[in-house]
């Protein structure tokens, strides 16, 4: 195996690809030698970021998704198995970020995060189990949030659902350790990406996408008998 691409012959899905810290990450495990399937919820920026990948020597699809849904998450699956063969990576990054006191919060708004940072997760993580579990190998990494780890007044649903996802990413590795499927859970601190932005802190000091993204390639180049469950990445100085 050519050591500067450890993932050569492996496929990879990463769901929230197309830009910020999901584009980071399917970058880099693209470099890694991995054919990398970007989902997104907007077609066109799928595309457009998998034929980057591309142009980088990469193998990439861009595929459209709404990961809330149970029926466009099979489809999702079947059609990146269709280009890319069996997945033996799952990367579940897509999530949204809604903020206010719970008592405010509107029950749609509330269904909507639930939806897609959690629920997204487990149905992602349930399509593609079965092909992970016959081949006796695989990861899933659940990209969360040091969020999940604290309480912020207006944290709310957000705040919830990683608390949630936490649980159901350590749940996961329990059911799954015994065939082989390693699962994971990178929490990190504030990332600077262009769509978060976060006012007031100093971006030259926050986490960086490509940091996030060293994180999963840790994980997946593990060595077999063993397993990371859980990363808490921050900054070196505070922001």
């Amino acid at each position: 195996m050519d050591s500067s691409k450890p993932l050569a012959g492996q496929a990879a899905l990463v769901t929230g690809g197309t830009r910020g810290i999901g584009l980071a990450i399917a970058r880099r495990l693209a470099e890694m030698g991995a054919a990398a399937a970007l989902c997104g919820r907007d077609l066109a920026g799928a595309q457009k970021a998998a034929a980057e990948l591309r142009q980088r020597g990469a193998e990439a699809h861009g595929f459209a998704a709404d990961v809330s849904d149970s029926r466009q998450v099979e489809a999702l699956v079947r059609d990146a198995n269709q280009a890319l063969g069996d997945l033996n990576i799952l990367v579940n990054n897509a999530g949204i970020g809604l903020f206010a006191p719970a008592h405010q919060i509107r029950e749609a708004d509330w269904d909507r995060v639930m939806d897609t940072n959690l629920k997204g997760v487990w149905l992602c993580s349930k399509a593609v189990a079965g092909q992970m579990i016959r081949r006796g190998r695989g990861h899933i990494i659940n990209i969360s949030s040091l969020a999940g780890k604290n309480a912020n007044a207006g944290g709310g649903v957000y705040y919830a659902s990683k608390w949630g996802l936490q649980g159901l990413t350590y749940c996961m590795a329990e059911d799954l350790r015994a065939h082989g499927i390693r699962v994971s859970v990178i929490c990190p601190g504030s990332v600077h990406t262009e769509f978060s932005p976060h006012a007031g802190k100093d971006p030259g000091r926050m986490l960086q996408p490509e940091d996030v993204a060293h994180a999963v390639a840790a994980l997946v180049t593990q060595a077999p008998q063993s397993f990371i469950s859980e990363v808490l990445l921050r900054p070196t100085r505070k922001p």
